[in-house]
């Protein structure tokens, strides 16, 4: 059977992978990532480790499954390298998370110009300016760029559209840079990557064992839906630290900036020229709420979250607002923070942690409402996977409120095998359609309430939400 490999560089790990044309994962490898923050909001990376590291796992999985006949790339979207004709970084790897260009952003508006601090276009500004070099000796890469820069020698200089879209770089029509923001950024100096189909052959990376064909580029979250199948239509969330649905939309969006529904505009995948456009809605505080019940000591291990929270019928009044960064789609109200209501003397550490797993799943039925009422239509089943796709009465509540199916993943890291069968349809041994039909859950919950009751639950909801809004007046009145 023909097997592609995937390199998956996530926010805390770097993992490598093979994948076959059914979509088996197996030789995985997996290395935490180091990060580090030296000031408060700040976030970044050793671009030259991300690089060793991925090469060291990826050589590891091709010896010990026998090779590959494609290779794919699949990254956090947005961490922003700027590296010199030496191939050296001039800076840190700043992380999608990094907030220091936040005041840049707010300047931009003031001009019409409306970047968030999370995509990549002031963060090449802020490398540029503490760089000392001239913008004409320096490149600019995304992770999937970077990658393919250094383990194919320098042969390979691009960037998929997925990733470009959530830059703050492109135009409109998704397949172009923006001059206009390279200019409104003083940035025009700076070489940006080849702009490739997702899917395509690009180039031989000869670092790496057997010198395999890179043929698909794929920003996380789109890798994770193609993972899920959801190749012609349909939505998954990854709930990981945070929490991200993304949906095939099919239409050319009127702006890349949010939309009323709360939404992004995003594109899920290319191909041949075609541009696959989606929406993408965003939670901040999914798996890192459960582990901050752990840091606490209310619970000794995020495992155990299922057992404790199921251990009692109900959370005898208790909600919990998860907005520990703040709220999301829909309302985005960087000014919200997360709360505990109708605590009582007899509170226990059961209820804390269902009231916990159950504001989380409250959050994910606001992403579904959001991209349904962008798309216009009712979705019939939800894909989910990620860390907390495997806690069951989690997902059942998530069922519950939404009202809506949801299929669990098979493969926890979706991710991952999207990337892989993305390379398998770049390299010619798979069809869109084939991925389509790949069988990609394992078990599936569907609502256990009924209407009267999920609205009652979504009105306490929306009542808690409301209460833990605007908590810091001035972040809530800043917007992106």
């Amino acid at each position: 059977m023909v097997r592609a490999l995937a390199i998956d560089v996530g926010s805390s790990s770097v993992r490598t992978a093979l994948v076959d044309e059914a979509g088996n994962v197996t030789h995985v490898r997996q290395r935490r990532l180091p990060r580090r923050s030296l000031r408060p909001g700040e976030v970044e990376y050793d671009a030259l480790e991300i690089v060793s590291i991925a090469r060291q796992l990826a050589n590891a999985t091709l010896r010990e499954g026998g090779g590959c006949a494609a290779v794919g790339i699949t990254n956090q979207r947005a961490t922003t390298v700027l590296f010199d004709r030496e191939s050296l970084p001039v800076g840190p790897a700043l992380s999608w998370e990094d907030l220091r260009t936040v005041m840049d952003c707010l300047v931009l508006q003031g001009r019409g110009i409306f970047l968030a601090p999370n995509q990549s276009a002031t963060k090449v500004k802020w490398l540029l300016e503490n760089s000392g070099r001239p913008g004409i000796e320096l490149r600019f890469a995304t992770l999937e760029t970077w990658l393919a820069w250094n383990l194919s020698a320098g042969q390979v200089y691009a960037s998929d559209h997925s990733n470009a879209s959530v830059s703050g770089l492109i135009e409109l029509t998704g397949t172009a840079w923006s001059e206009e923001v390279r200019q409104a950024l003083g940035i025009e100096d700076v070489s940006l990557p080849c702009l490739v189909d997702t899917m395509g052959t690009l180039g031989s990376l000869k670092e790496l064992d057997g010198a395999p064909p890179l043929t698909a580029l794929v920003g996380d979250q789109s890798a994770s839906l193609f993972g899920q199948s959801c190749v012609h239509a349909g939505a998954k969330i990854t709930f990981g630290t945070g929490a991200i649905l993304d949906m095939i939309h099919g239409r050319p969006p009127a702006t890349l900036r949010r939309l009323d529904s709360g939404c992004y505009p995003t594109v899920v995948r290319s191909q041949e020229g075609e541009v696959v456009w989606g929406v993408e809605a965003i939670d901040f505080s999914a798996g890192s709420s459960v582990q901050w019940l752990a840091d606490l000591g209310v619970i000794s291990e995020v495992t155990l979250s299922e057992e404790l929270a199921a251990s009692v019928p109900s959370s005898e009044g208790v909600t919990f607002v998860p907005a520990l960064l703040g709220l999301g789609t829909p309302r985005w109200d960087f000014g919200a923070r997360g709360a505990f209501f109708g605590l009582t003397r007899g509170s226990g550490s059961a209820h804390l942690a269902r009231a916990v797993l159950e504001g989380v799943a409250q959050r994910g039925a606001d992403l579904v409402e959001a991209a349904e009422r962008e798309a216009g239509s009712a979705l019939a089943q939800i894909r989910v996977d990620g860390g907390m796709s495997t806690n069951n009465f989690f997902v059942q509540r998530l069922a519950d409120f939404s009202g809506r199916s949801i299929a669990v993943s098979s493969e926890r890291e979706a991710t991952t095998r999207g990337a892989g069968l993305m390379a398998l349809v770049g390299a010619g041994h798979l069809r869109i359609d084939d991925v389509a039909s790949i069988a990609s859950s394992h078990h599936a919950a569907s609502p256990e309430i009924d209407d009267a009751e999920r609205a009652e639950a979504r009105s306490i909801w929306f009542d808690a939400v409301e209460r833990a809004a605007r908590s810091i007046p001035e972040l809530s009145a800043v917007s992106f």
